[in-house]
């Protein structure tokens, strides 16, 4: 069992990471900054913060390319819409577009609580003294 103060300070490295929500990059940055101020105090507390800062990164790369997608989607399904258009005016109707483009919307929203679920449950593992591996993350800080 690690000491009480490490483990509410791997606890707020874990937390910071909900920063995101209130300016652009702060899931990526507030982890980042918070572990690099900690990370000479214990080795509990520069694993956790590697392990927050890895899965930040690797979420955030995540959800840049399914919201990438989404809009190209998006896009296409806008653009459906004025596709012939001189042509027949008989009927013929595409929401192929309309549903790709929820699809993807909704797989980002899944990913979106599947992040938020797993950092509450490392901030929880990390303030008990327990070091939690996050699924999914690309070791980017070694």
């Amino acid at each position: 069992m690690q000491h009480n103060n490490e483990n509410t300070n791997a606890f707020l490295i874990h937390i910071s990471a909900f920063a995101g929500y209130l300016f652009p990059l702060g899931s990526i940055i507030t982890p980042l900054i918070v572990w690099q101020t900690l990370k000479d105090r214990s080795t509990f507390l520069d694993e956790n913060g590697k392990e927050a800062v890895n899965f930040n990164i690797s979420f955030g790369l995540y959800i840049f390319i399914l919201s990438a997608s989404f809009f190209s989607f998006f896009f296409g399904s806008f653009l459906d819409i004025f596709n012939g258009v001189d042509i027949d005016f008989g009927g013929h109707h595409s929401y192929g577009g309309i549903f790709s483009f929820l699809g993807i919307a909704s797989l980002v929203s899944i990913v979106s609580l599947i992040k938020i679920a797993l950092i509450i449950i490392a901030a929880m593992k990390a303030n008990k003294g327990e070091m939690y591996k996050y699924p999914f993350t690309i070791k980017f800080i070694k």
